[in-house]
C-alpha cells in the first residue's frame, strides 16, 4: 500500500474522532504484516485520563483481530502531531522496524522509523 493511500484512510478516519474537549482530531491507519489496515481515531473522556488515542485504538483493533506484525502508520493531524510516548510504547511491542508516517491537515507528511521515536525501547 502506498503511503498516501495510508494517509487518506487515517484522514478519513480522523473525521469520526470524538474531541469535545481538546477539538483536537486525530486519525490513524495502521498497515499489519497481513496487509489489513485497521484504522482509529482518538475518543476523548470528562475524564482525560481515560481518553485514548488514535494510535492506540487502531492498535488494539489490530491485536483484537489476531495480527501481531505491525509495518507502516499514518497519523493525521490539524497540525502533524507526533505520538505521544504510550503510543509510541503500544507500537513498538509489534512493530519494533515500524515505518511512521505523520501528515497535516494540509497533506504535508514526513516520516520516521520506530526507533528515531522510541530510541533505546
Amino acid at each position: 500500500m502506498k503511503d498516501q493511500e495510508l494517509i487518506a484512510l487515517a484522514d478519513k478516519a480522523r473525521a469520526m474522532a470524538y474531541a469535545p474537549y481538546s477539538n483536537y482530531r486525530v486519525g490513524a491507519a495502521l498497515l499489519t504484516g497481513s496487509g489489513k489496515v485497521y484504522t482509529g481515531v482518538n475518543v476523548e473522556n470528562a475524564s482525560y485520563g481515560l481518553a485514548i488515542c488514535a494510535e492506540r485504538t487502531a492498535a488494539v483493533k489490530a491485536v483484537s483481530a489476531g495480527e501481531r506484525e505491525f509495518v507502516a502508520i499514518a497519523v493525521v493531524t490539524d497540525n502533524g502531531g507526533s505520538p505521544c510516548g504510550a503510543c509510541r510504547q503500544v507500537l513498538a511491542e509489534f512493530g519494533p522496524k515500524l515505518r511512521i508516517i505523520l501528515a497535516d491537515s494540509a497533506g504535508k507528511s514526513r516520516e520516521y522509523s520506530m526507533s528515531e521515536l522510541l530510541p533505546d525501547s
